[in-house]
Parts: structure tokens; C-alpha cells; sequence
């Protein structure tokens, strides 16, 4: 009798075990969420109000790392150096690029005037645009299927309900922006190129290949912005905004702290279109 009971007690816990996931930024953590339900525990690497470009995992990170089926990446600067590392220590983890087969952005400018022998800088912000964010959805649910085929239905519903949130999304965006095309808004680090892409708009960033403008190059934004009647500087928490507040100051318009690392992606993309159209 007892060898019954931890016979069911066992296959119970197998059944029952949700898939150990671990993503790059705070928005795939929504996503994978959004679909895995209570189905998945997912592991942070980056952690709010911190930078890809500089960020290293705790060893508490690292644990979760060990106990993961499934890595998601996205393709933010910290995987680069980081990805293989959590490769090394968790043998059978899988990886799943969610980036694959989305059309990257070059973050190369007309203004780039030092040339340098770097290959191409690509936009890595790709979740900034709902129709990517479809096709990372498709992705992360036909993984999810693949490695729990038991729980498919419950990952389908999931799914849908998701893709009606981004259809809502974009169709909020382009009704907010509907007088807008070619509307041009003044970023300090270039991160709403997919955004910008996706509603026929033009972001002018302030920051160029990780470098704040030079006195002279400032000089030259102040005037364009002033030529194109530039109401707001985006900037993010993660980085100074010194240089923006130099610049607001001198054009008299505001300065606003927006992350394309926040959790709540859907608000985070209205709030900006809202921005832009100066509905706030």
C-alpha cells in the first residue's frame, strides 16, 4: 500500500512539475508568463533598473541557471558574454533564440561620421514592436508545446488570449498616432527603432554607438530639434540623462524616463505613443 502511494505520489510530482525557465529581460519574463501560466517559474537574469550592456548574474542567478530545461535569448549585449558561460554549467538546458527569423534594424545613422572597422551595431530592442512580439509569442508557445505536449490546450488558450492583447495593443498605437506619420521623436539611447518602425515614425537619438554627443555635435541636435519642433526627450532609467536635461533645458520641453526594459510592455508602448502625440 505504502509502495502505491509514493508510486502515485511520484508520477504526481512528474506530472505536476512546472518547466524551470530562465530569460534575459523583465518584458520576455511577461511573455513567457503570459503563455506558460502557472504551468512555468521563470528565472530573471537582468534585473530591473539595471543595464544588458553591463550587467553580470548574481550567484543566486547562477543556481537557477543550474536548474533550468529551457533558456530563452532575445539578444541583448549581456548574452553575448554570458550565454555560453550558462551553457558550460547546465549541459542540458536548451536555448531558444526568439530573435531568429525577425529583420534586425542597423543602428548605424546618416551622422555617424567616425567611421571605425566594428561590424554593423544592430538595434537589439526587438520586443519594442507589437509584430515582433507576435512572432516571439509563436515561438515561445510552440516550445513550451514541444517540451510539455501534455498541457497543449492550456498553452493554446494562453496563447490566443496573448496575441489579442497585441492586437489590441497595436491597434490602440495606430489610433493614437493616426495624425502622426513621419512623426520624429528625440531619444538620448536609440532603443524605439522597431517601435518607431512599426508606425512610420523617426526616433533621433541623442547617444551614438554608446557615446554622448560632443559640444559641437550638441550644438547641431539643439538646432535640429528645434527645426523639427521636437516636444520630448525619451530617456531611460537605466542610463544619466544629464546630456538630455542640458538639451530640454535649452529647447524648454520636457524630459521623459521610459524603459523598454519594463514589465508591463503593452502600457509601456501606449504611454510612449501617448508621449509622442502629446496626449499625456
Amino acid at each position: 500500500m505504502i509502495k502505491i502511494i509514493l508510486t502515485t505520489l511520484i508520477l504526481n510530482t512528474f506530472i505536476l512539475a512546472n518547466i524551470n525557465i530562465a530569460v534575459s529581460i523583465m518584458p520576455e519574463k511577461s511573455f513567457v508568463e503570459a503563455i506558460g501560466g502557472d504551468k512555468v517559474n521563470v528565472s530573471l537574469m537582468v534585473l530591473p533598473g539595471n543595464s544588458p550592456h553591463t550587467y553580470e548574474p548574481k550567484p543566486s542567478q547562477m543556481k537557477d541557471i543550474a536548474k533550468a530545461s529551457l533558456y530563452f535569448a532575445i539578444g541583448v549585449e549581456f548574452e553575448k558574454i554570458w550565454l555560453n558561460k550558462f551553457k558550460h554549467s547546465n549541459k542540458n538546458m536548451k536555448t531558444i533564440e526568439l530573435f531568429k527569423g525577425i529583420k534586425k534594424l542597423s543602428l548605424s545613422s546618416s551622422h555617424n561620421s567616425h567611421h571605425n572597422n566594428h561590424t554593423t551595431a544592430y538595434d537589439p530592442h526587438i520586443w519594442t514592436s507589437p509584430n515582433n512580439v507576435k512572432i516571439i509569442a509563436l515561438k515561445i508557445y510552440d516550445t513550451l508545446v514541444k517540451e510539455d505536449s501534455n498541457n497543449k490546450k492550456y498553452y493554446e488558450k494562453n496563447y490566443e488570449k496573448f496575441l489579442k492583447v497585441i492586437e489590441s495593443t497595436d491597434n490602440k498605437i495606430k489610433s493614437i498616432l493616426l495624425n502622426k506619420n513621419g512623426a520624429k521623436f528625440m531619444v538620448f539611447h536609440p532603443s524605439w527603432g522597431y517601435f518607431a518602425k512599426d508606425y512610420n515614425l523617426e526616433q533621433m537619438p541623442i547617444e551614438l554607438e554608446g557615446k554622448s554627443p560632443k559640444p559641437r555635435e550638441l550644438i547641431e541636435l539643439i538646432k535640429k530639434a528645434k527645426n523639427e519642433q521636437i516636444s520630448a526627450i525619451f530617456t531611460q532609467p537605466e542610463f544619466s540623462d544629464s546630456v538630455a536635461k542640458v538639451m530640454a533645458n535649452e529647447l524648454g520641453i520636457k524630459v521623459i524616463k521610459v524603459s523598454p526594459l519594463a514589465k508591463n510592455w503593452s502600457e509601456n508602448l501606449l504611454y510612449i505613443a501617448n508621449s509622442i502625440a502629446n496626449k499625456d
